[in-house]
């Protein structure tokens, strides 16, 4: 019976001694060859590795979508406040702060006026809400209108040169200048919507008064009047110039309403007794009465005024305001 070939472990470890030399090359041989080819096989295996790594991974750049650079968001400039949503520029408010404290310089003996910062704030918020309705109401202001309204005031000041000039003396930068220009135009095209709904007759009185210092005085003339003195004549005594003359006046317009009350309570030809006031004594006399008279100049104005404050806050009243000053 034949032997059976044996794996050559088996036959190095399980063979005689003799013939140990003449087999321990040849297995030797075999194990150095079956080292190489494990570690050819385990070599081909990494790079194969590799190529698959290599090709998942541009297959997986191919099929990922680019990644774009998005532009970075610009950072809004500081703003004073906003006015349903749109704002005023904190330095339109302080340039606009400066050109206020300079022109009560004078009256103010160069200080900052107590409360400057709120009347500012509220002019400009006036104007936004202006600026704003006129433009729901149909304005329109192009670049080409506002062009010829800079010209226009270029030729008023004597020159592109002396406007920039004004500009410059009056806390104003050439941007802030054309946003300022703008917004007043609008502002302006529906303040004379509103003041042009204003009616142009009212109730008015026609009077005239006789106003003294002490009340010992008044009692005096009180008196004379009411012997049948002429009203007039006394007056001329007290103001030689005027006679006590104070024209017609509708509702509302004179400075103190006590006088402003007695007048509108008279009958022509009647006088009234006497009215104390921080301003003195006053003696009243109503020289006729109208009730659709044409309100003129300073009352017309007067008239045009009250309704421009009661649009504001009527609108104050309706709108979002955000204050961010303090």
């Amino acid at each position: 019976m034949g032997l059976q070939p044996a794996p050559a472990m088996v036959l190095y470890y399980g063979i005689t001694p003799q013939f140990k030399f003449i087999l321990k090359p040849v297995i030797i041989r075999r194990v150095v060859k079956m080292t190489k080819f494990i570690r050819l096989c385990i070599t081909a295996l990494f790079l194969g590795l590799m190529m698959v790594s290599c090709r998942t991974a541009s297959s997986v750049e191919e099929t990922q979508p680019a990644i774009e650079a998005s532009e970075p968001t610009p950072t809004e400039a500081p703003m004073a406040a906003r006015v349903n949503g749109e704002g005023i520029l904190l330095s339109d408010y302080e340039q606009e702060l400066k050109r206020y404290q300079d022109a009560v310089a004078n009256v103010e003996d160069g200080n900052k006026p107590e409360g400057a910062n709120d009347v500012v704030i509220d002019e400009l918020v006036n104007q936004e809400l202006l600026a704003q309705a006129a433009v729901q109401e149909g304005f329109q202001l192009d670049d080409a209108a506002l062009q010829s309204r800079y010209d226009e005031l270029s030729s008023q000041r004597g020159g592109a040169d002396s406007l920039k000039q004004w500009i410059s003396e009056n806390h104003y930068t050439p941007e802030s200048f054309r946003r300022s220009l703008a917004r007043d135009m609008a502002a302006v095209w529906m303040r004379n919507r509103i003041i042009e709904l204003v009616p142009i007759t009212a109730d008015q009185v026609h009077a005239r008064q006789i106003l003294v210092r002490s009340e010992n005085e008044a009692v005096a003339v009180e008196r004379r009047l009411q012997v049948g003195t002429d009203f007039t004549a006394i007056a001329y005594e007290y103001e030689p110039l005027t006679g006590g003359e104070l024209g017609w006046f509708p509702s509302g317009f004179l400075l103190q309403p006590e006088v402003e009350a007695v007048a509108f309570s008279l009958q022509p030809g009647q006088f009234s007794g006497i009215i104390p006031t921080s301003y003195g004594y006053h003696i009243l006399f109503v020289i006729e009465r109208d009730p659709n008279h044409p309100l003129m100049g300073e009352s017309l104005l007067q008239k045009q005024r009250e309704a421009l404050t009661q649009w504001l806050t009527k609108q104050r009243e309706q709108s979002n305001i955000e204050i961010y000053i303090d």
